[in-house]
């Protein structure tokens, strides 16, 4: 034991002397690590940068305002945070700040799942992000070990009832069948080809495909013609057989087989048990559909590396009770039949009498989009971004 404690002053003595170099952790390079985000219109992300606002008005969520925006009030820049997004307008890349959702006035997920990731793992990452709106899982991102789309006889009888060329639809439904999924893998390999022209400086070349987020099912969910038993149990269980075929083939083709997955769940509307009376009709398939979106993370291969992240529970039920009161004071004007500028003096005579100045400021702030879009809200986007990056987090630390 003496000669231990000699030997680790004499060690002491040394370091400080500067005659003994010991690597630090910022020394001891680590692979890059890389974010993977795919999917439609709200993976692209319709919040208007002004929505951020409305995260600060709210203790619950004001944490994550000020990892968003600057004291001044101005998105902040995240210089750890590095992003290549593909789009329907091409490629865009930087450092993450607002400006990589649907336009460059606009934001998704992206924002705080890049955010929190980089306070996970204290250090830069990357996002590699492909997502276009109106695309569906089942023909557009369909992939390759699902095999081809096959019409079911419905939707072939109602071809023929409606005169169709069923060589030119069947031609059609071929050439676009996977041509997203192809689309985001190209992407995703360009860009880790040219890490260095991303993320300015690296030039080590190792990385490390330590997520992917999917964050899709609008199209999917609306369509009849595919999911023709969509109102019943289990009328979307095609849905998971190709999510599942979606994590093997990607796993492959990025070559990450062991790549923790999110399966971000559709939650427009929010819990279905809160659904108000007008809403009540589209609670069975709504269900539905996120009951066979969350399925595959209680498969057993994927035990433990796919995780489903229930967005309806970010969904701000303020937002909507406002929105309502908004809309009720709209109608009541209305109804009074009267020129355009009676009509907007009695509306906002009824609005200041079913809301404070303070929801009208919520509701003026919170919203910049419409409700299948999660209402444009930054406040929205942002706890589904959160959860995204938690619950890679809790994978990669369920793994050690």
């Amino acid at each position: 034991m003496k000669t231990s404690r000699s030997l680790l002053k004499t060690l002491l003595v040394v370091v400080l002397a500067g005659g003994l170099s010991i690597p630090t952790a910022a020394q001891k390079k680590s692979p890059l690590k890389v974010y993977v985000l795919v999917g439609q219109s709200n993976m692209q992300g319709h919040a208007r940068a002004h929505t951020l606002e409305h995260i600060g008005m709210d203790e619950k969520t004001a944490p994550i305002h000020t990892a968003l925006v600057a004291k001044d009030g101005t998105p902040k820049l995240h210089d750890d945070v590095f992003i290549s997004y593909l789009s329907s307008n091409g490629v865009k890349s930087g450092k993450l700040s607002t400006g990589f959702g649907a336009d460059d006035g606009k934001i998704g997920p992206e924002l705080a799942f890049g955010v929190f990731t980089q306070k996970h793992v204290v250090e830069p990452i990357l996002i590699i992000k492909a997502a276009w709106g109106g695309k569906s899982l089942n023909t557009d991102f369909r992939p390759p070990s699902a095999g081809p789309y096959v019409f079911n006889e419905t939707q072939l009888e109602n071809f023929k009832k409606q005169g169709k060329d069923l060589a030119e639809i069947k031609a059609a439904k071929a050439e676009a069948t996977g041509h997203y999924y192809r689309l985001t893998v190209e992407h995703v390999q360009d860009t880790l080809a040219k890490i260095g022209d991303v993320v300015p400086g690296y030039t080590d070349g190792h990385y490390e495909l330590a997520g992917f987020v999917w964050f899709q099912g609008w199209n999917d969910m609306v369509d009849r013609g595919t999911y023709p038993t969509r109102d019943q149990p289990g009328g979307y269980d095609a849905y998971t057989e190709v999510m599942a075929h979606f994590i093997r083939d990607m796993r492959r083709d990025l070559d990450a087989p062991e790549m923790p997955f999110v399966i971000g769940v559709i939650g427009v509307g929010g819990p279905v048990s809160k659904y108000g009376p007008s809403q009540q009709r589209y609670a069975g398939v709504h269900q539905n559909i996120r009951d066979a979106m969350a399925a595959p993370a209680a498969m057993p291969e994927f035990k433990g590396n796919v995780a489903a992240v229930l967005t309806e529970n970010f969904w701000d039920l303020q937002l909507t009770e406002l929105k309502e009161k908004e809309g009720k004071a709209r109608q009541q004007a209305k109804e009074l039949k009267v020129g355009r500028d009676e009509e907007r003096a009695a509306f906002e005579k009824f609005r200041d009498e079913e809301l404070t100045a303070e929801e009208q400021k919520i509701l003026e702030i919170g919203i910049s989009n419409q409700a299948y879009h999660y209402l444009g809200s930054a406040k929205i986007l942002s706890g589904i971004g959160k959860a995204f990056a938690d619950a890679i987090a809790e994978m990669r630390d369920s793994a050690e």
